[in-house]
């Protein structure tokens, strides 16, 4: 390969598994298929002209043609799709990282922020570097969980309250009642109404989208057992938009399950001033398809795969 041959998306590639994926200069070499000498002397270049800094402030040209194209498409704001992780592990981390670093930007004082829950979202705390704001409200969408877990959403919530100086709004209740009669008063309680009320006047709602597979948040954490989750498939589930399971039209589904969600209307988020809609992986690109119809987001953070998916007739 000559020197002509080092086209920018390379380079920026090259930066990105550095610094983002954590992969060796020899991982790199191969991957790209260059010598590790040639790997060396473009994350040398990449330091001294500011292309790479804390993050990567470049992005591949084919990513761009997708942010521009989904802008176009789906009549959104802003697009930020990240290259599609060599190790697909960690595409929740990369988004979640992505997002961080975009809302340390966007955060102002005075918001109330809404705030769904997931590995995605949860990864955004370590590079979410706000400062402490000023009468800002955190406003949690959905129950919790009565196993404590990393993803649990009444947690990331109060971390994320903490994080920017916020008081921190949260549901006091399980995700999901155990039948409609008690979702249905515990929906009618003086502080989840509150919470609710809140949730109508949201300046930012911040979401992401759950996949039905085994691997799933909410198997890993044995919220729902497999045998529901392959039903919910059935009645036609693509994914879960904090815990409301929606078909490929963002639809919530025809399923008593539905009925025992703790979580604010799917309106109020739609009605949000902004909404940013962060998920990725290939097992999630109906589910981020169909929350595209239903919320209409402000801003999507995703991924390659996702979106050149979004770009086809099938979305």
């Amino acid at each position: 390969m000559t020197k002509s041959d080092l086209t920018d998306d390379i380079k920026t590639r090259a930066a990105w598994l550095y610094y983002m994926e954590d992969m060796t200069q020899d991982q790199i070499a191969v991957a790209l298929g260059l010598t590790r000498v040639k790997v060396l002397k473009i994350l040398t270049a990449a330091r001294q002209s500011g292309l790479v800094q804390i993050r990567v402030t470049s992005s591949l040209s084919h990513c761009v043609e997708l942010e521009r194209s989904i802008e176009k498409k789906w009549g959104i704001e802003r697009a930020i799709i990240i290259p599609k992780p060599m190790d697909e592990t960690r595409t929740s981390a990369l988004i979640g990282s992505m997002l961080g670093a975009y809302l340390s930007d966007e955060l102002a004082d005075n918001m109330t922020i809404g705030l769904g829950w997931g590995e995605t979202l949860n990864a955004c705390l370590p590079s979410l570097t706000s400062s402490a704001l000023k009468g800002v409200s955190v406003v949690s969408l959905l129950g919790g969980l009565s196993k404590v877990g990393t993803y649990n959403p009444t947690e990331f919530a109060w971390r994320f309250a903490d994080k920017v100086g916020a008081q921190c709004y949260l549901m006091a209740a399980p995700i999901f009642a155990p039948d409609k009669a008690v979702h249905d008063g515990l929906m009618s309680h003086p502080g989840i109404v509150e919470v609710c009320r809140r949730a109508e006047k949201l300046d930012l709602a911040i979401v992401s989208v759950g996949h039905l597979n085994a691997d799933s948040t909410l198997a890993g954490l044995e919220v729902l057992d497999q045998e529901t989750l392959d039903a919910l498939q059935k009645a036609g589930a693509v994914g879960d938009f904090f815990c409301r399971f929606i078909d490929k039209d963002g639809q919530p589904i025809d399923h008593p399950i539905n009925e025992r969600v703790i979580a604010v209307d799917i309106a109020s988020v739609r009605a949000a001033k902004k909404k940013i809609l962060a998920s990725g992986g290939a097992q999630k690109r109906l589910g981020v398809a169909a929350a595209l119809k239903v919320v209409k987001p402000t801003v999507i953070i995703t991924d390659e795969t996702v979106a050149e998916y979004l770009m086809t007739d099938a979305a």
